[in-house]
């Protein structure tokens, strides 16, 4: 009987520090989402001006891409007119891109971060990769100052 006891709380001390681990990675989470989500809805604002229903739907799923992770304008508007992405005309995500005011060194500096949180790269591979065309098709201007900003160049 002490056997099973002596397991059971070893099995619930067990449990409850994998749920603290687990629990603070959630909270983390959380309020990061929560940060990006508030700093996207200040820093991108749509005008519907005159915009059809297709144009403004463009703009709430741009809005939710650059809420999950940076984008450049081109990768963004490939996205939304993509048949592998939304599947919008390019028309239509052209003007609900552009109808943004989204800063693209910002995005730039978000995607630059990702590329480092998962692996190492030079500065100049950097820069390549965030503006190379099979890349995420960044301007070099902006691909330059997304790496530095991430600290990837001196």
């Amino acid at each position: 009987m002490k056997k099973i006891i002596k397991w059971i709380v070893i099995i619930v001390i067990g449990l409850f520090i994998i749920g603290l681990i687990f629990g603070a990675d959630d909270a983390e989470t959380t309020t990061a989402q929560t940060a990006v989500s508030a700093e996207t809805e200040n820093a991108v604002v749509a005008e519907d001006n005159g915009m059809t229903n297709q144009q403004k739907n463009a703009v709430r799923s741009a809005k939710n891409y650059i809420g999950l992770q940076g984008f450049s304008r081109d990768g963004l508007i490939n996205q939304l007119s993509s048949s592998a992405g939304d599947g919008y005309n390019i028309d239509d995500a052209t003007i609900a891109v552009d109808s943004l005011g989204i800063d693209y060194n910002e995005q730039a500096g978000r995607s630059a971060e990702n590329y480092l949180s998962i692996m190492g790269f030079s500065c100049d591979g950097l820069v390549e990769q965030l503006s190379s065309s099979a890349g995420d098709k960044y301007t070099k201007e902006q691909s330059e100052y997304g790496a530095k900003l991430a600290g990837a160049c001196d």
